[in-house]
């Protein structure tokens, strides 16, 4: 009955979700972005961080693990083994790391459940802060670190010391010669969803999170992206490409983006190449992947504009476990997913490209899905 139940609910109820959800709005967006910006510098430490970051610096950026109780509803449990054996690598680099919010899944969840069953990802989470390295950003799912009185207090049970949360973190380097800021932060701002819209938190909490549990779903499969994502990943596109030498990062929408194109995208550009090239074995390569499902997702915010000037970490709680983030590396940026690979877990560099790109506009490729 339940797999039943599963085949004739789960697409409309996820549709649901996202319509009642979800509804972000342009010019909410944009102001929301251009606001958290001008506080951040006006007034470093407060809501969010100003760091220097020069060339040796190195950062990893990994949002939306959305951790939850080990029950149904949590859509971290496979991801969990991908998560802890990055942290590991990272810190054993001696990266910073920045989380990007919706880390623990606070809709669906209580704080005790999640403290509980969560035990090996907070220890390992601790280990950055003990170099202070590390830097926690609330999302949508977890405004619980932002707004409620015991807060501070559960952060310090969670990591063993205090933690302060901000709304964002603006990186400040010099490329060539020219200065570029990389604002990062989760991107729910002026998303309704994320304004005190009480009808999804109680949709959520109490429609959604019994029904996923029922159902066994985890809706952050390529499957279910949707439109909405897309638009939301638009919106603030158009927000960057309208700044100067400024590039954004966010989660939220679970759908890595890099240099303003879509993961799935970059991939169909490759494909053209290859065919171009009549490299034969690249062709069956990437048709296979496409074949069999791993490369997948939706349109790219990259329409109008051509500027590399958006990128999105996708999440950390894939269907499959795979997790996805953005790592900053001497002077490159990258699109990285961790993943299990015939039993061993590996780092899989999915895009790479060097800062000094982002400072330059691009050629816009056009590109036609099938």
């Amino acid at each position: 009955m339940r797999k039943f139940l599963q085949r004739v609910l789960s697409g409309p109820v996820i549709r649901l979700a996202n319509k009642y959800s979800s509804r972000p709005d342009k010019g909410r967006v944009h102001a929301a972005l251009t606001s958290l910006y001008e506080r951040i510098l006006e007034d470093p430490g407060k809501r969010g961080l100003v760091i220097d970051f020069h060339r040796s610096s190195k950062m990893i950026v990994f949002s939306d693990q959305h951790k939850g109780s080990r029950n149904f509803r949590d859509d971290f449990l496979l991801a969990e083994k991908n998560y802890l054996a990055a942290l590991k690598y990272y810190n054993e680099k001696e990266f910073s790391y920045c989380n990007l919010g919706d880390s623990e899944e606070l809709w669906e969840n209580t704080v005790e459940g999640i403290l509980k069953h969560n035990k090996d990802t907070f220890r390992a989470e601790s280990e950055f802060l003990k170099r202070n390295s590390f830097i926690k950003v609330f999302g949508n799912h977890d405004l619980y670190w932002d707004n409620d009185p015991l807060a501070s207090l559960n952060l310090y049970r969670a990591y063993g010391q205090k933690v302060k949360v901000y709304e964002g973190v603006i990186i400040k380097l010099e490329i060539k010669g020219r200065p570029l800021s990389v604002l990062l932060t989760h991107g729910h701002q002026g998303d309704l969803q994320s304004d005190g819209n009480w009808f999804s938190k109680w949709f959520v909490s109490t429609i959604w999170g019994p029904l996923q549990s029922f159902l066994r779903i985890n809706p952050n499969t390529p499957a279910y992206d949707n439109k909405l994502k897309s638009e939301h990943n638009q919106i603030m596109y158009d927000w960057t490409a309208m700044q100067q030498d400024l590039v954004l990062i966010t989660g939220h929408t679970h759908q890595p983006v890099f240099n303003s194109l879509t993961h799935l995208e970059r991939m169909y550009i490759r494909l053209e190449k290859a065919r171009k090239k009549r490299d034969v074995d690249q062709v069956k390569e990437i048709e296979a992947k496409f074949a069999a499902g791993k490369i997948s997702g939706d349109a790219s915010p990259r329409l109008d504009y051509s500027k590399n000037t958006y990128f999105n970490t996708g999440c950390g709680c894939f269907d499959d476990g795979d997790i996805t983030g953005i790592e900053l590396e001497s002077g490159m940026i990258r699109l990285v997913e961790w993943k299990q690979v015939e039993g061993t877990i590996r780092r899989v560099i999915l895009e790479e490209s060097a800062l000094e790109t982002l400072l330059e506009s691009t050629e816009v490729t056009t590109i036609t899905l099938p």
